[in-house]
């Protein structure tokens, strides 16, 4: 039998049904889903040290599974002293599998791990079901060795969802497991 992330049995298992009978759908096809997680990390000294890009971009494959691409500058910032076209970050777009393993290591793992930590704020929606939030600490992560670490930077998660509202995303990401403050 082929493997199956914990998550996505859970999302089949349990949150559709459970959405269902809440938002009262129709079809199974009309309970929003999670399309994609984008994880990005500025690195706004890159421009002085390049081995902070190199770390960069090893912590971020070390953390979402998959090779981290270079973020690169649109424009030209004569007061940050950055060119068009000059490294200034790290991203990565989670999908399938991957996702929600990394989904499931950020819940039940790392946020945990967050100093002080009373739940995610519910604050970050966009409007149209998306949701988005950021970590101080790349160090939160376990599969992060603090030891080898360079410099701690934070990062932002994106979670697209199909949901039509935000109602909808927040129920969808609670049944999900993620802790919200109350």
């Amino acid at each position: 039998m082929a493997y199956l992330p914990r998550l996505k049995e859970k999302y089949k298992k349990e949150v559709v049904p459970s959405l269902m009978e809440q938002f009262q759908y129709k079809t199974v096809m009309q309970v929003p889903k999670i399309k994609k997680v984008c994880l990005n990390q500025g690195i706004g000294d890159s421009i002085v040290d390049k081995k902070l890009l190199e770390s960069a971009v090893e912590e971020m494959a070390t953390i979402a599974g998959q090779k981290a691409v270079l973020a690169k500058s649109k424009k030209d910032v004569s007061n940050f002293k950055l060119r068009k076209g000059m490294p200034v970050g790290v991203r990565v777009t989670l999908r399938g599998e991957r996702m929600y393993e990394f989904l499931d290591r950020l819940i039940s793992a790392s946020l945990p791990r967050v100093r002080d930590f009373k739940g995610i704020s519910d604050k970050g929606f966009d409007g149209r079901g998306n949701y988005s939030f950021g970590v101080t600490e790349q160090i939160i992560f376990p599969e992060i060795n603090i030891d080898k670490v360079h410099k701690i930077t934070g990062m932002d998660v994106t979670i697209v969802t199909s949901a039509r509202s935000d109602k909808e995303a927040m129920a969808l990401l609670k049944e999900f497991g993620f802790p919200f403050k109350k």
